[in-house]
């Protein structure tokens, strides 16, 4: 059984890349140092792998953190990197603290695999590396503009390190999946997104407030150029997400000599902000109060996936739909109990 080190492995979507590397028969190696995932979600992943999995509480940043899971399992044979800060809104009021995390854990990634001769690696890129695109449907070959955050940034220059790692001839096999708005949760409601105090993501937040958790929501601008005036995203279940990772994994497992390649992972569809929480009210028969705010710094009106790629070389493509990942989303809020209750 191939082992395949999760970095961020506690976190929302590594937590279903577990379940899913486990059900496609990999052993998940879990690295996490829970700075901004809850210790409570091994145990869902403890359920959905009947404890199939191995967890080390380190620090990815730190290089010996590497060397240290290395001498427990004895062998990894590839990497899939995910511990990383995503809040755009968050990384424009602290750039440092997300040029520190995203850029340090991806030079760690990179010079462990150097030194201990791991040759595979799958990255958690964004659809946030375009910038602020020239069309809204995006495709792996459309330009790289100026990001449009600090976290926009970060992902560019991790690409860009595996780009001129790939230039000196590394046998290294790398992908990037360049991946748009993941939501939802697990059928199980076993896992879930968890996040730790106010949510940075729209549909926990919805959830929130739907749960009585939270008065309401506020939508950031509503005075965008598109239908209803809200933002347009691709969004993902992150069951789909979890499944394209596996499939990037088992093509590079059997490649030989080195590579980089690029996906997209999104649906192909564009639903606004505005569409999200009516919809949401609609499958779950559950009110949500909204408020309408500025523009949030950072936010870019309207971007898409043109997912061909993927589906033509990863044979993926997302099976599940908008109203599935927001039933998913809401069974598993109502599994929660709220912090302090």
């Amino acid at each position: 059984m191939k082992k395949i080190l999760l970095t961020g492995g506690a976190g929302y979507i590594g937590s279903h890349i577990a379940v899913s590397l486990y059900e496609n028969g990999y052993f998940p190696v879990i690295l996490d140092n829970f700075s901004n995932s809850e210790r409570q979600v091994i145990n869902g992943i403890k359920a959905l792998t009947e404890n199939n999995f191995s967890l080390h509480d380190l620090d990815c940043k730190d290089p010996e953190s590497f060397d240290k899971v290395l001498e427990a399992e004895g062998r990894i044979d590839g990497i899939i990197h995910l511990a990383a800060y995503k809040a755009v809104g968050e990384s424009v009021q602290d750039p440092l603290k997300y040029y520190h995390n995203n850029m340090t854990s991806m030079w760690a990634v990179l010079d462990a695999m150097e030194r201990l001769g791991i040759e595979n690696l799958v990255f958690s890129s964004s659809c946030t590396v375009y910038g602020t695109p020239e069309n809204e449907v995006v495709t792996e070959e459309t330009a790289i503009n100026p990001a449009f955050s600090p976290y926009g940034y970060t992902k560019q220059a991790c690409e860009r390190m595996m780009e001129d790692l790939h230039k000196t001839n590394s046998r290294k096999k790398q992908i990037r999946l360049r991946y748009f708005n993941p939501i939802g949760a697990h059928p199980s409601a076993v896992i879930g997104e968890l996040p730790i105090g106010t949510p940075n993501n729209l549909v926990p937040y919805i959830t929130q407030v739907g749960a009585g958790w939270r008065e309401q929501i506020t939508v950031f601008g509503n005075d965008y150029e598109t239908a209803d005036g809200t933002c347009i995203r691709d969004y993902i279940h992150v069951v789909d997400l979890a499944e394209a990772h596996v499939l990037s994994l088992g093509r590079i497992l059997d490649k030989s000599g080195s590579s980089l390649e690029t996906f997209n992972i999104g649906t192909g569809k564009g639903t606004s902000v505005q569409e999200i929480i009516d919809i949401f009210q609609e499958v779950n028969n559950t009110p949500i109060k909204v408020v309408y705010g500025d523009r949030r710094p950072g936010d870019v009106p309207s971007i898409y996936a043109n997912a061909d790629r993927a589906y033509k070389e990863l044979g993926w493509s997302a099976k599940y739909g908008i109203e599935d990942c927001l039933k998913h989303a809401w069974h598993w809020q109502k599994t929660l109990t709220k912090p302090g209750s």
